[in-house]
């Protein structure tokens, strides 16, 4: 075949892709229907003109289409790595990681249920090996999410849940073809009866194998990335190798599955990108892998489309059975999950609610698409598989596939209509006509302003005015009649408002490179939180998340632990290097949502919500002041350079401002301009380098500065900064209870705490210290000491502060004061005679 006919029709194909999108909108279907059915039209027309006598004139064009080389190779190691890698870098992962049960679980175990339920049954209703029935099932198991995410995105379905949906799309595809994997092997051997136990023993090796090799391979991805700071393109082409090196390199030389090295791959560059490239860089490689995603994934439908009919030549009357004896399996095994496994997740709090008509829908839009249909071409070009098999495979997958294609996906938004997903809240109904009455008095005024600016025609101005008049009276009427939004919604709606500026805020500061990238990130997930936790939970949930963003977390309390019995201290102190740029950007951010409240919330909520809200942004804000003086009272010279780097970071930012304006107005030309951002560049790559904490040096300081050891000599001072170990508490939590053993004294570094004894309460704060008085009247614990902020302890053993006491005349006074307000005998306190340190 000619490469000009092949060319030619390749970019007639891209003319479809481009036609295909407007036409999904118009006719409102899925994108991936309107793509299979324009290719198999393609498919069926190339094949009827070949076969017609009306006519030869198109035969040359109709034998090009039907003898493109088409193979399943192609599919499986050009476009499928492309298709998962991009959706791994577009996916947001610190909240995927919030759902990592629920993905993991319907993701992996769907598709064995799935590849179970249909191979079981196929075997039951023809003769086919369970083998050939097994791999069927695996050829048929994972799903495209694609058009029923796009759906619950225009109705406005809760992001959790879209966000579930997307995972679980991506690892099944890579769970369904390990698993082809195997049975296909089974096949080829002519196996009739694998044995499950030991080909489900392989899939964990499989699994493991190809994340290994994916992450290997992105870290030394990301480090060559690095290297090549300063050349973006460079950077964005070894983004392009990295999943076909991956793919290439888990299934022939590690035997593992390739799918799962993209997928890790991935999901390594998403995670290490942000902090390794510059933001342009970063955006540049996001939006070059959304394209060639977009054109991969339209190539891949479109031409497996194009097999459709081929596939489908040698159909006979009993293939139709075991077409519908797959669809009930297929829809039996997935309503399994959605019905019986996801409420049992959410039973144990490890999954969200999902309401019984967003899984009705969910089960609806399990379509089936490219991969399905490129694994079963895998199947019929196999020289090794038996012909008969061969043929009910392609059958088989193509028939599903066309079902749920042309039913389930037709009819899929009028399913989700009829459940009344598109259909608003009352309350949202309310806050609509609201918002409309606010914007549209928002306009008026701007509009006179403008006819005033342009001096319009009096008459011409009169006419609008009058009819523009009417249409907000009716807007606002409409709104007072119907004013049913109760003020604890209002708050509600307020603070998911507040949240989604914030976000937008962190998004203007990130381009603006006020905020790093890495940054970012972090404080971009901590406003998705917040909007869905207020969602679900309200005012409450709102509070509880913003506690959350400031809260010590699981990996701390882990670099805790590897500092204090392993001496590994990088991972604490990258930890809290994070903890200190995450709470100055956060700072930055709530800074600028007073006027937000002060405006739109006001106008749209009134004054009693706009001043409730505000009152909840300041008790914000002072935790995460609490949260950072800890830190710098802590890290006190850290503290100082990260600020020196962000006023450094902002004053680049507004020199490079006046530079592109000094372009724009033509006062500089464009080789001077060049110039400038040159050097410009090489400061800001210098300013990106974040200081290093070197946390053992430190708590040193921090023990010399503290005030109850200032009496204490060098020598023994720097022993006892080895023997002190530090505790990182989050607020709320309980440090001592009554009656436990009195075993250690605490000394607070940073924070506050609060101690209950006997009905009465008192606080604590920097510098103090809390548990020597069991210790020194040798009684359990009679009071409960709890968190009241974020806070950082220095812990001694009581051995050691026995000792201590005798040291320092300062430490004895401080002891003596706190038993006199406590009302216990000072005499009964201290040692009698001086001990050695």
């Amino acid at each position: 075949m000619s490469i000009i006919v092949i060319t030619a029709i390749i970019a007639s194909l891209f003319l479809v892709i481009g036609a295909a999108e407007p036409l999904a909108a118009r006719l409102r279907l899925p994108y991936s229907v309107i793509l299979a059915v324009l290719g198999m039209l393609i498919g069926a027309g190339a094949i009827f003109f070949l076969r017609t006598e009306l006519t030869d004139a198109l035969n040359p064009i109709a034998e090009a289409i039907v003898n493109l080389p088409i193979r399943s190779n192609v599919f499986l190691y050009v476009f499928l790595p492309t298709l998962l890698f991009q959706a791994t870098l577009g996916m947001n992962l610190r909240r995927m990681l919030d759902d990592w049960v629920p993905i993991l679980v319907l993701a992996v175990l769907a598709v064995i249920v799935a590849t179970l339920s249909i191979g079981i049954a196929l075997s039951w209703a023809s003769p086919l090996p369970l083998a050939a029935c097994l791999l069927i099932g695996a050829i048929v198991s994972t799903t495209d999410p694609s058009a029923v995410v796009s759906i619950f995105r225009s109705i406005s379905a809760p992001r959790r849940l879209a966000r579930i949906i997307e995972g679980e799309s991506l690892l099944n595809d890579a769970a369904a073809i390990a698993l082809f994997g195997l049975f296909m092997g089974f096949v080829m051997l002519g196996l009739p009866d694998p044995d499950l136990t030991s080909a489900l023993g392989r899939f964990p090796i499989l699994i493991v194998g190809g994340a290994l090799t994916g992450w290997l391979a992105a870290q030394l991805a990301v480090l060559i990335m690095g290297f090549f700071a300063d050349h973006e393109r460079a950077q964005i082409s070894v983004s392009v190798a990295l999943p076909y090196l991956a793919y290439l390199g888990a299934e022939q030389t590690v035997g593992a599955s390739g799918v799962i090295a993209v997928v890790a791959a991935g999901l390594t560059v998403n995670l290490a990108g942000p902090g390794r490239l510059a933001p342009q860089a970063w955006a540049s490689l996001r939006e070059i892998w959304d394209l060639l995603a977009h054109w991969a994934g339209a190539l891949i439908f479109i031409l497996a489309a194009l097999l459709i009919p081929r596939l489908l030549e040698e159909v006979r009357g009993s293939d139709f059975v075991l077409v519908g004896v797959v669809i009930i399996a297929a829809m039996a095994a997935r309503a399994l999950i959605l019905f019986g496994l996801l409420p049992l997740l959410t039973l144990l709090r490890v999954s969200p609610a999902v309401q019984p008509s967003y899984r009705v829908a969910i089960l609806w839009g399990g379509l089936r698409g490219a991969v399905t249909l490129s694994l079963a071409l895998a199947v019929t070009e196999s020289f090794l598989v038996p012909i008969e098999i061969k043929r009910v495979v392609g059958i088989l997958a193509t028939g599903f596939t066309l079902f749920t294609l042309m039913v389930q996906g037709t009819t899929l938004r009028f399913v989700i209509s009829k459940l009344g997903l598109d259909r608003l809240l009352p309350i949202d109904e309310a806050l609509s006509r609201q918002v409309v009455a606010v914007a549209l008095q928002t306009v008026r005024e701007d509009v006179a302003r403008t006819t005033e600016n342009y001096e319009l025609t009096r008459e011409i101005v009169r006419s609008e005015a009058k009819h523009f008049g009417e249409t907000m009276n009716q807007a606002v009427q409409a709104a007072e009649d119907r004013a049913d939004i109760l003020e604890r919604d209002r708050i509600t709606l307020g603070l998911i408002a507040l949240a989604g500026h914030e976000r937008d805020t962190i998004l203007v500061r990130m381009r603006e490179r006020t905020i790093s990238a890495r940054m970012a990130e972090k404080v971009l997930t901590d406003a998705d939180r917040l909007i869905e936790a207020t969602h679900s939970g309200g005012r409450n949930g709102y509070q509880r998340a913003a506690r959350r963003s400031i809260a010590y977390g699981l990996g701390f309390r882990i670099g805790v632990a590897l500092q204090r019995r392993f001496r590994l201290s990088q991972p604490l102190a990258g930890m809290t290097a994070d903890r200190f740029e995450l709470l100055l950007s956060q700072r930055l951010i709530l800074r600028d949502l007073g006027g937000f409240i002060d405006g739109r919330i006001l106008r749209i909520h009134g004054r009693r919500v706009a001043d409730l809200l505000g009152e909840l942004l300041i008790r914000r804000a002072e935790m995460v002041e609490t949260a950072l003086e800890g830190l710098r009272l802590q890290y006190p010279g850290y503290a100082e350079e990260l600020e020196r780097r962000f006023i450094r970071r902002t004053a680049l930012r507004l020199e490079e401002r006046e530079y592109m304006s000094m372009r724009d107005d033509g006062l500089i030309g464009a080789e001077v301009y060049t110039s400038l951002m040159q050097g410009l560049v090489t400061r800001r790559s210098a300013s990106e380098n974040r200081p290093e904490l070197d946390i053992e040096i430190q708590r040193s300081e921090l023990v010399k500065n503290f005030p109850l050891f200032v009496d204490i000599e060098e020598t023994a001072l720097k022993k006892l900064g080895r023997s002190l170990k530090t505790v990182y508490v989050n607020a709320g939590k309980i440090i001592v209870r009554k009656d436990d053993a009195a075993k250690s004294v605490f000394f607070i570094a940073s924070g506050a705490v609060e101690l209950e004894s006997a009905g009465q309460t008192w606080r604590l704060g920097r510098g103090e210290m809390f548990g020597q008085m069991a210790i020194l009247t040798h009684k359990a614990r009679r009071t409960q000491v709890r968190a009241i902020a974020p806070s950082t302890l220095l812990v001694l053993d009581a051995d050691r502060f026995q000792r201590l006491l005798q040291r320092s005349p300062t430490l004895r006074q401080a002891v003596l004061a706190s038993a006199k307000r406590r009302g216990i005998d000072p005499e009964l306190l201290l040692p009698d005679s001086p001990a050695e340190t």
